[in-house]
């Protein structure tokens, strides 16, 4: 019995960790793009495979990448979103409506599409538990490629190709997932008192709480729940 039991214990092994998904056109982008960020990571102090968190700003149409560095992220660079769609501010709430999504949202490794009619993508993974609460329907919303969109962040070629190589490097290396956080703006006192009177002010509010904690815990995002159709954050 004893040497049954050694042999299953040594075939038994522990399942391998998800991978990103890969093609013929993704490794080509990563093999170009690579030898150029790990210089910029470099003189950053930083390393190609460390951990990434991402967050977007509608009105100011950027995406951030941090980067892990020690016990807290630092931003390492900053990309142009070329288009999120004929939608304004204020988030999704249904098919076909045209809107970009806002709030948090996590993305893993089966999340990205390496055969992407958009160059390269990945689904943000609307709608989150938040969206579902509120019946929000809608989906296969995309970070990719090119500068078309109707409701994706479309980053072009260039553009999705290094997010591309941060991110599926992160994932490979070990990061089970990223939180990507989507804002409508910066969610400074001036913009929200803009935006005060719009139909969205107290969503804003609540994602303002996440905006804040991450500047206020040293660049550490929070651990993002959704309790009585709220995000609450730890």
């Amino acid at each position: 019995m004893l040497l049954i039991l050694l042999a299953l214990a040594a075939t038994v092994r522990p399942a391998a960790a998800a991978r990103v998904p890969q093609s013929d056109r993704s490794r080509a982008a990563m093999a170009r793009v690579t030898p150029g960020l790990k210089m910029d990571l470099l003189a950053r102090g930083l390393t190609l495979g460390s951990p990434v968190h991402l967050r977007i700003f509608k009105e100011e149409k950027e995406l951030e990448i941090w980067m892990k560095q020690g016990d807290a992220f630092v931003l390492f660079r900053t990309y142009a979103v070329c288009s999120f769609g004929r939608g304004g501010l204020g988030p999704k709430q249904k098919e076909g409506d045209g809107m970009a999504p806002e709030g948090f949202f996590v993305v893993t490794p089966g999340q990205f599409n390496p055969f992407s009619r958009f160059h390269l993508s990945f689904d943000v993974g609307y709608p989150n538990r938040y969206g579902l609460g509120f019946g929000r329907t809608g989906g296969d919303i995309m970070v990719h490629g090119a500068c078309a969109s109707i409701g994706c962040f479309a980053m072009t070629d260039d553009g999705i190709e290094e997010i591309w190589t941060l991110c599926s490097t992160a994932l490979n290396a070990g990061q089970p997932f990223f939180r990507l956080h989507i804002y409508p703006f910066r969610m400074t006192p001036a913009n929200l008192g803009k935006h005060r009177r719009s139909e969205w002010a107290e969503f804003w509010r609540n994602l303002e709480e996440g905006y804040d904690w991450f500047e206020n815990h040293g660049h550490r995002p929070p651990d993002v729940r959704v309790e009585n159709r709220r995000y609450t954050f730890h």
